[in-house]
């Protein structure tokens, strides 16, 4: 197993553990967005074969514009998604994506904290999160997600 810095090559097999796994789906065009935006914070786990089996997709929010053009808010990273191929789970690698992802936020961009959005139902990566990673649940988002669940928009500090 190689955990790497994703590339846009790579961009496909991302979307395609997506597609296997989560019910959001995004268009070709927000992961090639993200990846030539923010190219050293999101990362990929490669089988022997080369195939993306798992990766965790972010971006940075440096705050938003004040009139006199200075920023106000913290700069603060943002996972957009994360997921690993059933078959591959329970081997650490969504927790070695977070940490790889986390550290590249906090040493390139100096972000301040890390925040994502999880489904109130989702106890595995709930878990993850709180109990592995430290994260807090920082607010509950009332019908965050198409289907109208909720989700915990979850927070920690770097």
């Amino acid at each position: 197993m190689n955990i790497r810095l994703a590339k846009p090559e790579d961009l496909l097999g991302i979307q395609a553990t997506n597609l296997q796994n989560l019910p959001e789906n995004y268009l070709m065009k927000f992961w090639m967005y993200h990846a030539m935006t923010w190219p050293q914070i999101s990362f990929v786990a490669v089988d022997h074969k080369g195939r993306v089996v798992g990766y965790v997709l972010a971006k940075i929010d440096e705050g938003e514009d004040n009139d006199d053009g200075t920023k106000k808010g913290e700069v603060h990273g943002h996972v957009n998604s994360i997921s690993v191929l059933r078959s591959y789970r329970r081997l650490g690698l969504a927790r070695k994506l977070m940490i790889l992802s986390q550290e590249a936020m906090a040493t390139i961009y100096k972000a301040s904290f890390v925040s994502l959005h999880v489904r109130k139902s989702n106890m595995a990566a709930i878990s993850l999160y709180r109990d592995s990673l430290g994260f807090r649940v920082a607010k509950v988002e009332a019908k965050y997600y198409g289907d109208g669940e909720d989700a915990f928009s979850m927070r920690l500090d770097l």
